[in-house]
């Protein structure tokens, strides 16, 4: 039985990337949302990986 391929990639942003997506936001204010627990992130050595559906879904005030 062959396996289905058509999951969907994530896509990870560090936090320069995340605050380029909308103007006006800056990487200290990215930065501060993933230390108080408002966007959900990850760890990879000392770099914030935040995933990019979700932190575009927390913008439009999308709760999951």
């Amino acid at each position: 039985m062959a396996e289905n391929n058509t999951e969907a990639k994530i896509v990870m942003l560090t936090i320069k990337e995340a605050a380029a997506l909308v103007e006006g936001l800056t990487e200290y204010r990215v930065r501060q949302m993933c230390l108080s627990g408002q966007v959900p992130h990850i760890m990879a050595g000392n770099k914030y990986l935040i995933n990019k559906e979700l932190f575009l879904k927390y913008l439009r005030g999308e709760t999951t």
